[in-house]
């Protein structure tokens, strides 16, 4: 398993097995499914305590890994087994990137993301903690300084907004910055989530934590719309949490928020999407505001680097192997496809991997 997906531990934790893995077990059709997810932990778990890696050689070449997120440690181990020298840069302080600094303990202990980040200094790795490619350096250093190959697994890290007055008040902050460091926030008795995805439902459950008495989720829609995975639905309403459908923001206020209700229509291609209902405006009390709606990628590395493509959501653009459209530099993960799971970015980081060894010993070859 972990020749398969280093990184399996972190899935057992954190991935969508319901449709993923027990998902596609056949018992699950009449029955209960094989229980995979325990297996899986157990095994990763048992593993990660007798491994020991073989050190690389860094023979091969040198390649630098942009991001520690789940893309980036799954290339760097790759790489790292094909005999590269390998130096990670990460703009923070640790290792992880969203494992880390997005995901809560109480959902994935932060201690199994150490226990990787051993095993990478093991095998050989270098890490840069507090470097941010675009700022400290560009990729044309990198290539200055004798690496043969980038890989950018840089994540979405770029809050998106919802654009209604009163956004830049002082009592709304956006998911993905409240989840790096709950602690440093005050939110009050209560707070008011705009959004329903796992990262919403991951703030509602951190916010109960941190004292909050009164969390409401506000969704524009129904509860059909919520792209929560079900689970993390049921145990956010086990801790107290409240949801509120049908009812979509127009302004925040120093008070709280007004929503309007809405109701469903539907376009000529059947897309569905809500329609508020005239004078049904309501401010609803808080103290605080989180907007969880969705993240974006950052473009300080493209800004600062010519040849590499992105497209209209600003997501880096790249071939079926993960080549950008850039010369040796190469690209997954959410940078690439948007949010999605850990085991998406380790399957595209992994298929990303082998076209940069591919790449470089076919350059080295021809001289």
């Amino acid at each position: 398993m972990f020749e398969n997906n280093p990184l399996s531990l972190i899935c057992s934790h954190v991935c969508h097995q319901a449709i993923q893995c027990e998902g596609s077990c056949v018992l699950a059709k009449k029955d209960m499914p094989v229980a995979i997810t325990t297996i899986e932990r157990y095994i990763s778990d048992f593993y990660l305590n007798i491994c020991r890696p073989a050190f690389s050689t860094k023979e091969s070449g040198k390649i630098a890994v942009i991001g520690s997120g789940p893309a980036g440690l799954v290339a760097a181990f790759i790489l790292l087994r094909k005999n590269y020298k390998v130096t990670i840069f990460e703009g923070k302080e640790h290792i992880g990137g969203i494992l880390r600094y997005g995901i809560p303990e109480f959902r994935l202990p932060k201690i199994n993301i150490d226990r990787i980040k051993e095993l990478l200094y093991q095998s050989g790795v270098f890490i840069r903690p507090n470097t941010t490619i675009g700022i400290n350096f560009s990729i044309d250093d990198l290539f200055r300084d004798g690496y043969h190959a980038v890989f950018m697994g840089t994540g979405v890290w770029r809050p998106l907004r919802l654009n209604i007055k009163g956004e830049s008040l002082g009592n709304v902050h956006y998911a993905i910055e409240y989840l790096k460091n709950p602690a440093v926030y005050r939110l009050g008795r209560s707070l008011i989530i705009i959004g329903a995805g796992n990262v919403a439902m991951d703030v509602a459950r951190t916010a109960i934590r941190q004292g909050c008495r009164q969390v409401r989720v506000f969704v524009h829609m129904d509860e059909a719309v919520v792209s929560a995975r079900k689970d993390e639905v049921e145990y956010a309403k086990i801790d107290g949490v409240q949801f509120e459908f049908f009812r979509l923001a127009i302004e925040i206020t120093d008070k709280g928020v007004i929503f309007a209700d809405t109701e469903i229509a539907e376009d000529e291609q059947g897309n569905k999407y809500p329609v508020p209902l005239p004078h049904s405006e309501k401010l609803e009390v808080a103290d605080t505001v989180i907007i969880a709606v969705n993240q974006g990628p950052r473009s300080v590395i493209v800004s600062s680097t010519t040849g590499i493509k992105v497209n209209e959501h600003g997501l880096v653009v790249v071939d079926e192997k993960g080549q950008t459209t850039r010369e040796g530099v190469f690209a997954a993960g959410d940078v690439v496809t948007g949010a999605k799971t850990v085991v998406d970015a380790a399957y595209r980081a992994k298929r990303a991997a082998d076209a940069i060894d591919e790449y470089v010993q076919g350059k080295l070859a021809s001289g």
